[in-house]
């Protein structure tokens, strides 16, 4: 019997950190901003682990159009209640000079047992994410795409790269903040599957034995969701321009679409081992686009202007059928303008050359980050 076509709707949940508009500084999200954004967004934010950070999650959207409105809102609606406590929210992986070990954690009882069960590695997650689903009904159909699509994770993560300084340092890489999150157990690419049901029992070994509650603590780049019928993305930086997010969301939405089309064929996207992805993802994290990928089936590496190229010809019919193909064909605005890792390395450069102080420069970097939040709403 044929499977009927996947609904293809998407949902993005976006980490932000909260910063003082004066200095620019990290800072704890009042009691009063939660309730005042919770009275007007209900459940669509809530806290993070940290208690600088806030996070929020679109409605379940039929495209990338309907994203675009719930996230100009959602994101509209935390800064202007944010504004009044004298707080801008910014959308990047890592502030550029806070520090971790002056952060607090939320106290809830899920973070306060992270906390517990994690020890000091979670003190160090500083850091923010967005994450995208796509809608998939049938399990076994979510775990082929999974598969198949692990193989596009570094080419996202490049794309999304915004968290080039920690801790006031520039780490030199694009993405310093998977640097952290991989310090964390059931990490990184997700395994191969053959089935929904091998990755049921998976989890359940892990729950059966008490060690996990349920498998919403499994955080691969790419997952089953735990609580929807999708696949979610979660490898990306999260984005300080709207835009960029919409375009990441339309590529991955069309990737999905794209690997089902190939199925309903009878065809597949060819499964490289983890050992060659993770090469990839690799680079992404430590060069963002600025110095390609490895193509396997030609050996060799690919300026990510060609990937791009190649992966927006390769998507087109889907993102035309999803009504998403401006924001697909947008990659290619990312490469010309730069990552967000790009801009801010410029700002903190320009700010240098001006004979400011690296405290200064800093600063810039954090106050450029708040002008880029609220530059598309």
């Amino acid at each position: 019997m044929a499977q009927s076509t996947p609904a293809f709707t998407i949902g993005v949940e976006e980490e932000y950190l909260l910063v003082d508009r004066s200095s620019l500084e990290l800072a704890e999200a009042p009691e009063g901003l939660m309730e005042d954004c919770k009275a007007e967004l209900e459940g669509q934010v809530s806290p993070e682990f940290l208690q600088c950070q806030i996070e929020i999650g679109s409605r379940v959207c039929a495209d990338v159009g309907a994203a675009r409105e719930d996230l100009k809102r959602l994101r509209s609606t935390v800064a202007k209640h944010a504004a009044t406590y004298g707080l801008a929210p910014i959308a990047a992986s890592c502030h550029p000079f806070a520090e971790w070990k002056k952060q607090h954690h939320t106290n809830k009882d899920r973070y306060n047992d992270l906390r517990r069960d994690l020890g000091g590695v979670v003190r160090r997650m500083l850091i923010c994410g967005m994450h995208v689903h796509v809608g998939i009904d049938d399990p076994d159909t979510r775990v082929d795409i999974m598969n198949q699509m692990t193989y596009f994770l570094p080419h996202l993560l490049a794309l999304s790269a915004s968290s080039p300084f920690w801790q006031g340092e520039d780490t030199g890489l694009a993405s310093y903040r998977l640097t952290v999150f991989d310090n964390l157990p059931r990490t990184g690419l997700p395994p191969q599957l053959a089935s929904w049901s091998e990755y049921e029992r998976s989890v359940n070994a892990l729950v059966d034995l008490g060690l996990i509650e349920d498998s919403s603590k499994i955080w691969w780049d790419l997952r089953p969701s735990s609580r929807f019928p999708t696949i979610e993305a979660r490898i990306c930086d999260v984005s300080p321009r709207l835009e960029t997010t919409l375009s990441l969301a339309a590529v991955i939405q069309s990737l999905a679409r794209m690997l089902w089309r190939l199925k309903a064929r009878n065809q597949r996207w060819r499964i490289y081992d983890n050992f060659l992805i993770s090469e990839n993802r690799w680079r992404a994290q430590r060069y963002g686009t600025g110095s390609g990928l490895i193509d396997f089936g030609k050996r060799e590496v690919v300026d990510f202007a060609d990937l791009i190229d190649e992966l927006i010809e390769l998507i087109s019919e889907d993102a035309e059928a999803l009504g998403c193909l401006t924001e697909v064909e947008n990659t290619r605005t990312i490469l010309t303008r730069g990552t967000s890792a790009d801009r801010q390395r410029a700002v903190f450069n320009d700010s240098v050359q001006a004979e400011k102080t690296v405290e200064e420069a800093l600063r810039d970097v954090a106050r450029h980050l708040v002008e880029e939040f609220h530059a598309d709403l």
